[in-house]
């Protein structure tokens, strides 16, 4: 019997026998988007980056140039920009199924202590012990946006040109209150007329993560964004029809319901630049026009919008819940009220980033859509910065005093009114990110549990 030499077989390059990478599967990926929803404090820039942190780099599975590419596109749609981010990014790793689950595990947290916080606040009023944990947790979110600002800038400007956009972009909104959408129209402009300028933008290998699992698969299936932009095209359909049908339905029927459905549609269109941009403009007709609440009433939904997880533009099922209790009496129809605001809010997202999503992805590569996806990003960051400086002024002062000059417009605090217990504990959660890297969740703990230590030890 002749014997088998081991040294005759031919050697074995280990790396080709590794086991390629896989995307992980949706109960996984499930698992995570419910952690980002229920812990997503902070507004968008705080939101994007917890995204960024568990999708990009912890787990790998999206590289940090498609993220920002996804990230600019979901930034030019009416609505909000981070719950559209986790749909498209769901979209990308599971499909139709896996974007309606990250889109929707976004909001499901969020709306339900919303909700929950409505309930509270038309029978029992407002809880000391429920404000004093909000209060600690607005101070780790002025943390979290700076440490976004510092991540995302890192990586999204390079050169001049750049630079010069996320400085002229801060200067615009904080100084002028130039509305958002001209400033990301302005960037665009730059970027497409000269992309050559943001050539190698977010482009570099060591740091983009251009091994990351979602980039591996892509080039190993050339058939695989076609499949996701075919469930894209469907998903998207289905989600014009999910949003018309009820709509149409309600009008047709009148009555209270049929305002609540066509007021709030209005709004999920026109919401270009965030919550922020249309704000004024529903607490007028909320107020003003329909009388479904107080001005008083509108203020505490925003505080309480700005301290719960999800998107700021939950502040609209507060104001739906507190218009159907107002109009029809009861706490059912306010629950109501408040699921039809919801419905007509974020199903219309889902359809923005389905039936756009697949374009974007296929222009990837065009150098001059690159060029403006790229400035974009770069405005972005002066977003970030403005809407640090924007949330910090409000938690580390109690009062902030208007001064105009010319052109220029600027809340200017009143030092006498520094909050010294969101300083203490604003440093904390500082101390937490930066220095000794502590993770949201702990960070977040800590600040609640000092927030409603220094509260009622200060009272």
């Amino acid at each position: 019997m002749a014997s088998i030499n081991p040294s005759s077989d031919p050697p074995r390059n280990i790396q080709e026998e590794a086991p390629a990478p896989a995307l992980p599967s949706v109960r996984e990926a499930l698992h995570v988007w419910f952690r980002i929803g229920c812990l997503s404090f902070g507004g968008p820039a705080g939101q994007i980056a917890l995204m960024h942190r568990e999708v990009v780099e912890e787990r790998r599975w999206i590289g940090d140039r498609r993220f920002l590419h996804a990230l600019n596109f979901c930034s030019l749609l009416p609505g909000p920009e981070a719950q559209q981010l986790a749909t498209y990014l769901g979209w990308l790793m599971h499909g139709a199924v896996g974007g309606f689950i990250a889109g929707l595990l976004f909001i499901l947290p969020g709306a339900l202590v919303m909700l929950g916080l409505s309930v509270l606040f038309v029978t029992v009023g407002e809880v000391p012990a429920v404000s004093a944990i909000f209060f600690g947790l607005s101070c780790a979110v002025v943390a979290i946006v700076l440490n976004a600002l510092y991540r995302v800038a890192k990586r999204a400007l390079s050169g001049a040109i750049a630079w010069t956009l996320a400085g002229g972009s801060f200067a615009a909104l904080f100084f002028l209150s130039v509305p958002f959408p001209i400033v990301v129209i302005t960037a665009a402009v730059v970027g497409f007329l000269l992309p050559k300028q943001f050539h190698g933008a977010n482009h570099d290998p060591a740091q983009m993560g251009a091994l990351a699992t979602l980039d591996h698969v892509i080039s190993q299936n050339p058939d695989f964004m076609a499949l996701r932009a075919k469930s894209a095209r469907r998903a998207g359909i289905l989600s014009l029809i999910a949003w018309g049908a009820p709509v149409l339905a309600l009008v047709l029927m009148g009555g209270f319901y049929a305002d609540v459905a066509l007021f709030f549609s209005k709004m999920a269109v026109v919401t270009f630049g965030g919550a922020y941009a249309v704000l004024t403009y529903v607490a007028q007709q909320a107020v003003e026009g329909y009388g479904w609440l107080t001005p008083d009433q509108m203020l505490t939904g925003l505080g309480l919008a700005e301290t719960t997880p999800g998107p700021l533009i939950l502040v609209l099922e507060f104001v739906g819940f507190l218009a159907g209790y107002a109009v029809q009496g009861t706490l059912w129809t306010g629950v109501l009220a408040a699921s039809v605001t919801l419905w007509v809010t974020f199903t219309p997202c889902f359809a923005f980033v389905f039936l756009g999503a697949p374009a974007i992805e296929r222009l990837q590569e065009n150098s001059r859509l690159a060029g403006v996806l790229s400035a974009i990003t770069a405005a972005v960051v002066g977003v970030i910065a403005n809407l640090a400086c924007w949330f910090g002024l409000r938690i580390l002062f109690t009062d902030l005093a208007t001064r105009q000059v010319g052109p220029v417009s600027l809340d200017v605090p009143v030092l006498t009114s520094l909050d010294i217990s969101a300083v203490f504990v604003t440093a904390l959660a500082l101390m937490a990110i930066f220095r000794y890297k502590l993770g949201v969740i702990a960070t977040l703990s800590i600040c609640a549990v000092f927030g409603l230590g220094l509260t009622l030890i200060v009272g």
